[in-house]
C-alpha cells in the first residue's frame, strides 16, 4: 500500500505543471483589451491568447521550482527544465484548445460540461508532448487519468465557489 501511495505522489508531482497550466487561464480573463480570443469563430471567446500564454508560463514556473527542489522521487530529469515546462504547458493548452474546437463543432456552448473531455483534454495534450521525456507504464496512465478526472471536477467546483470560474465545470 505504501508503494502505491508513493507512486501516486510521484505521478501527481510529475503532472503538477499540467495542472497549473490548466488552472492559469481563468486568472487572466480580467485583463481586457489585449486579451483577445485565439479564434472566436472556431474556439469561442473563452480561449484567449493571454490564457494560452499564462498556461505555458505557469507550467514553466512549476517545472523550474521542481528542478530546484531536486526530489529523488521525480519521474523525469529536470536538466532541461525550460523545455520540459514548455512541453507541459503547450501540451496542456493545445489539448484544451483542440477539445474546444470539437466542442464548438458539436454545438456545446462555453461553460457547459462535455464529460469526460473537459476533465482530460489538458492531461492528454500534456502527456502527448511529455511522453518522450517520461517512462510511464500503462498503469501510470490509468492512475493519472483517474486522479485528473476527479481532481478536475473538485478544483472547478472550488473555483466556482471562489468566484474565479463562471461555471462549476
Amino acid at each position: 500500500m505504501r508503494a502505491v501511495l508513493f507512486r501516486i505522489a510521484q505521478l501527481l508531482y510529475f503532472m503538477a505543471p499540467a495542472y497549473v497550466a490548466n488552472m492559469a487561464p481563468p486568472f487572466v480573463r480580467y485583463w481586457k483589451g489585449w486579451n483577445r480570443p485565439i479564434s472566436e469563430r472556431w474556439l469561442g471567446s473563452h480561449k484567449t491568447v493571454m490564457g494560452f500564454g499564462a498556461g505555458v508560463l505557469g507550467a514553466v514556473l512549476v517545472v523550474f521550482v521542481q528542478s530546484r527542489l531536486a526530489w529523488e522521487g521525480s519521474l523525469v530529469a529536470y536538466g532541461a527544465w525550460a523545455e520540459l515546462g514548455v512541453r507541459f504547458g503547450a501540451g496542456a493548452m493545445a489539448g484544451d484548445t483542440v477539445k474546444s474546437f470539437f466542442k464548438r463543432r458539436a454545438g456545446v456552448t462555453p461553460g457547459k460540461p462535455w464529460i469526460p473531455l473537459d476533465q482530460l483534454d489538458f492531461v492528454l495534450g500534456a502527456l502527448l508532448l511529455v511522453w518522450p521525456r517520461a517512462a510511464l507504464a500503462w498503469e501510470d496512465l490509468a492512475i493519472v487519468l483517474g486522479l485528473s478526472f476527479g481532481g478536475h471536477i473538485l478544483v472547478n467546483h472550488l473555483g466556482y465557489w471562489l468566484g474565479v470560474r463562471d461555471a462549476r465545470w
